[in-house]
């Protein structure tokens, strides 16, 4: 496994510019940054190539399809999220949190699921080339996994809690036939079955407050960072806030985004909205809160490649030059999930470091990536890849 690696002559996104420089990867971190550098065990040119820091994706749930490509159709959860890594390494995301839906729902976001799912990013994370991470999405009407979920929290095992609450829309989607199939296949249910569960569950709505504060206390001893979901008004953002939840995920309007951003709290839109140029829910447009200041967070919610992908939006549609507009990929989500050690291009940061061509406008492509100071994924080894014994021989020859 190589980890003394020599990065030489790209453009490296350093301190907001960019600037032609070499860096120097030691163990898993940036060993040093500077033109004079010497030789490594192992030298990618980057003349030509962007040097950017590895993306932090807070919200990914497209391993979903791979573990259920259509409805009632499984695939062993080890090899989807196997999968899963391979196309998120390969799309610049060297940073995953698992957006793991737990709800009242029998089905792919059951309980059983959530826990096969935990189960298996600890154990097999060491064997992933991404930082994997698990990132809880509780459905707030699942009263009766409280007690577990309070137990995962207590023990360090859940690293984003996130606050859901879709009830509301399931119930109003009884009503349209396409939603309520789409709902009731992915429970395995009969729709009667569903029907019934729907008003078992909605019975309960009494007690769901109380619910999450009992949560949102337990998370704040644990010191796991907390998001809430399409809060929908001001005053669902300070209440939530006042429970120590300092992530605003998907604000569904203005006013609701202008309230978190007062305040200083993180904002989170899904970059998918930026590259379809606007929400598929037909809600707020990711592109004009980045301009009014009122997003500070992308991630790629159900698509991987848009993290990416919308960088190089924003600064084609002069939204946001590309330093900035990487910060909401990489910098900004890490401060938010209070990952100190990457998100920049730093000596003793955690070397998650990606090459990319950017000759085609608005379709970067992704030469290498090196994850933890691992050299995880690469393209073209014959134009980038330089092992230092070949090049001093090439020297003595000339």
């Amino acid at each position: 496994m190589v980890t003394d690696i020599l990065v030489e002559g790209g453009r490296a996104l350093l301190g907001g510019e960019f600037a032609e420089t070499s860096l120097r990867i030691a163990g898993r971190d940036i060993g040093a940054i500077g033109d004079d550098q010497g030789r490594s065990a192992f030298t990618i040119d980057a003349r030509g190539l962007l040097v950017l820091p590895g993306i932090v994706d807070l919200h990914g749930d497209a391993f979903e399809r791979q573990m259920m490509p259509r409805p009632g159709v499984d695939f062993p959860v080890d090899v989807a999220l196997a999968d899963s890594d391979r196309q998120a390494i390969a799309n610049g995301i060297t940073t995953v949190f698992h957006a793991t839906t737990w709800s009242w729902e029998p089905g792919l976001r059951s309980g059983d699921n959530a826990r096969k799912l935990l189960e298996a990013i600890e154990s097999l994370r060491p064997r992933f080339a991404a930082d994997t991470r698990f990132h809880l999405r509780h459905e707030t009407y699942n009263l009766d996994a409280e007690t577990e979920i309070g137990q995962w929290l207590s023990d360090g095992r859940v690293d984003l809690l996130a606050f859901n609450d879709h009830m509301d829309s399931t119930v109003a989607s009884l009503a349209k036939p396409q939603k309520r199939n789409r709902m009731v296949e992915r429970t395995g249910l009969s729709g009667n079955a569903f029907d019934e569960l729907v008003q078992r569950v909605v019975a309960r709505a009494h007690e769901v407050r109380a619910s999450v504060s009992r949560l949102a206390g337990i998370a704040r001893a644990a010191g796991t960072r907390m998001l809430s979901h399409d809060d929908e008004s001001p005053d669902m953002r300070r209440a939530f806030r006042a429970q120590g939840v300092a992530i605003a995920e998907f604000p569904v309007n203005e006013p609701t985004a202008r309230e978190a951003a007062a305040a200083g709290d993180f904002i989170v839109f899904g970059a998918p909205n930026v590259v379809r140029g606007g929400s598929h829910t037909g809600w707020t447009k990711a592109s004009e809160m980045i301009e009014k200041g009122l997003c500070s967070v992308l991630a790629s919610d159900y698509y991987y490649p848009a993290p990416l992908l919308a960088a190089f939006r924003l600064a084609a549609d002069r939204v946001l030059p590309l330093a900035q507009a990487w910060h909401l990929i990489s910098t900004a989500p890490a401060e938010a999930a209070g990952l100190a050690d990457r998100g920049r291009l730093a000596a003793g940061q955690r070397a998650d470091i990606i090459l990319a061509d950017d000759e085609v406008p608005l379709r970067p492509r992704i030469v290498a990536v090196i994850a933890g100071g691992r050299l995880v994924h690469l393209t073209e080894a014959s134009r980038v890849v330089q092992p230092a014994a070949a090049s001093r021989r090439a020297v003595a020859i000339a």
